[in-house]
């Protein structure tokens, strides 16, 4: 047994609920079903542009029964895993129910994983099916079938999986699946995670039922005014092949919510404007580029960009004030006339309806956060990884402080250990990584999970970060220096793609910046710029003069030691193709470093 850790501080908010032992995703649900009956539970589409169509808390669990019957005729047994590989879309949701509901363990993959990944998860946990969306996938895992020889079937989605799997299933009376749904219990597996590491083969994170089912009955009971109110919907587009999606489709299926999915982001502004969900889940990088989006939009003339800049304003202006509980009435007035001039736009092309986005993942950064919530959106930034189940943390309508990720969820403990990384505690971390005894001892001590991040807690017992254990830059002057300051600063830029903070052992702070080619045209056009190429671009002196004043800004934030002298434009962005960024948008640092 190893040594308690030491802590210079920690925090606990009590259960709000505790999980009975009997308990499983499988019987949220099925109150839900009991409360919802012929009322929609969810809404799907046909076809990209077609209308949404309700499906009825009865119909969905009729779907999820017969693809269970499925999997039972093709010999899949209680804890067999069942990979998916799909994009976010409603096949995913009703093949993971299916397997909760006959007791068996869904293993996600991106859609977007190399054939050795694939490869990996499946033998790493020994899949004997996996459901593919589409041909391609199929030939990807055909090219590997005879390194996995435990898989026995594939199936694919745009070839009538489903309807295989209920065809199949046909022969299985109910009675079978409702014993296999009943025998689930709370710490049974649920589900294994692959986390996109920076370095090595990804990590598979085991986690229970018991995980789920107390992050989502202690969620719903902290998070009323989003979950619990008459209309709220909420329309997927992170992949479900990760923690924070997944979390969030067992939250909306087990509250009052009606749940959406959306599987091209690219569509992501048109399926907002026609779902109309009341809240969202993004990551920083979404909003950046709603942000960004509408500043180029507003560049087209002077006056345009006038009146949006003064807007941006006003509206952080309005936000910060509501912190002091004191909007003066000439800010109060000011603030009504940027909403209906400038503001309620923005509203209006992510649906109107919106009043919550839940962000994780990365810091949003402050001036964003009160930018959103003087527009009228309230994000509510939360902290968690894959091993917590997503959130350990989190912001309340109630009690949010834009700069931190806000108090422990319910029945959690945060630590901050004497070196300053942050230890959580709770009934939502894993239960370990998957054939990695060595590895799950290094994180999990005496029930403590060791993060690797660092951060501070404050006297309202709210969370902030201020880096990564592992990326913490000490300069040849010995300067500690934490990139994520800078880099959040320099990404609401709407040249800036991403940002990596460099300076290692080295006598000053450097930058690697890449150009946004979404962005580039337009800003060209507005700043009367001919049209060029990133390569071009990433050369021109009046891109790299409007480039330096964005450094210099961000400068402002920290010590003179501290900012970047330096700053390096590259000819091709981070992409999860080129391997420079996981598919959670996190920065692959080590490898951009190597």
């Amino acid at each position: 047994m190893s040594e308690a850790p030491h802590l210079v501080s920690q925090a606990t908010i009590p259960a709000l609920v505790d999980v009975p032992d009997n308990a499983s995703i499988n019987t949220i649900t099925l109150e839900r079903v009991a409360r919802t009956g012929e009322n929609t539970m969810l809404e799907r589409r046909d076809s990209p542009k077609g209308p949404w169509l309700p499906v009825s808390a009865n119909r969905f669990i009729k779907h999820v029964n017969a693809v269970g019957r499925g999997l039972i005729a093709m010999g899949i047994n209680p804890g067999d895993r069942v990979a998916i590989m799909s994009r976010t879309r409603y096949e995913w949701t009703v093949i993971d129910y299916a397997c909760w509901a006959v007791g068996a363990v869904p293993v996600p993959i991106y859609e977007t994983s190399s054939i050795d990944q694939i490869e990996w998860i499946l033998s790493d946990t020994g899949a004997k099916m996996v459901i593919v969306e589409n041909q391609m996938h199929e030939f990807a895992v055909d090219s590997i079938r005879d390194r996995v020889p435990e898989l026995k079937d594939v199936l694919v989605i745009d070839k009538g999986a489903l309807r295989k799997l209920r065809d199949a299933g046909e022969s299985v009376p109910e009675e079978e699946l409702i014993a296999r749904r009943d025998a689930v219990v709370a710490d049974d597996l649920a589900t294994i995670i692959y986390t996109s590491g920076s370095t090595g083969r990804p990590k598979g994170v085991e986690l229970t039922h018991r995980n789920f089912v107390h992050v989502v009955l202690n969620g719903i009971e902290m998070l009323p005014e989003m979950l619990d109110i008459e209309g709220a919907r909420t329309v997927l587009f992170l992949p479900l092949a990760h923690v924070f999606a997944r979390v969030v489709e067992v939250i909306a299926l087990s509250s009052n919510v009606v749940l959406g999915h959306t599987p091209d982001i690219k569509n992501l502004v048109g399926d907002l404007k026609s779902f109309k969900p009341t809240f969202l889940l993004v990551v920083p990088r979404v909003l950046e580029k709603v942000y960004n989006s509408a500043a180029q939009s507003a560049a087209g003339s002077k006056i345009k960009q006038n009146m949006f800049q003064w807007a941006v304003r006003v509206a952080i202006a309005y936000s910060r004030a509501l912190d002091t509980g004191e909007v003066n009435p000439a800010l109060k007035a000011a603030h009504a006339t940027a909403q209906r001039l400038v503001l309620n736009k923005l509203r209006d092309a992510m649906g109107g309806h919106v009043d919550y986005a839940i962000s994780g993942g990365a810091p949003l950064g402050e001036r964003l956060g009160h930018f959103f919530r003087g527009l009228g959106l309230e994000v509510l930034e939360g902290y968690g990884l894959t091993e917590t189940t997503a959130p350990a943390t989190v912001n309340l309508p109630s009690n949010i402080e834009i700069g931190t990720v806000g108090p422990p969820l319910a029945g959690t403990t945060v630590g901050i250990a004497d070196d300053g990384e942050i230890l959580i505690k709770g009934p939502h971390i894993f239960r370990g990584y998957r054939n990695n005894p060595e590895m799950t001892a290094e994180v999990l001590k005496n029930g403590w999970f060791h993060t690797g991040d660092i951060g501070t807690l404050d006297t309202h017992d709210r969370l902030r970060i201020t880096g990564r254990k592992k990326e913490l830059i000490v300069t040849a002057g010995g300067k500690n220096v934490s990139p994520a300051v800078l880099e959040d600063r320099l990404r609401s830029h709407p040249l800036i793609s991403q940002v990596v903070v460099v300076g290692d052992q080295r006598p000053f702070i450097g930058a690697l910046v890449t150009l946004d080619t979404e962005s580039l045209p337009k800003w060209l056009e507005t700043h009367n710029l001919p049209p060029m190429t990133v390569e071009e671009a990433k050369d021109n002196p009046v891109v790299l003069a409007r480039l330096q004043r964005a450094v210099d800004r961000a400068n402002q934030a920290v010590s003179r030691a501290e900012s970047i002298r330096k700053f390096t434009v590259l000819d091709q962005d981070f992409t999860e193709q080129n391997g420079y960024l996981t598919p959670s948008m996190k920065i692959r640092r080590p490898i951009i470093l190597r």
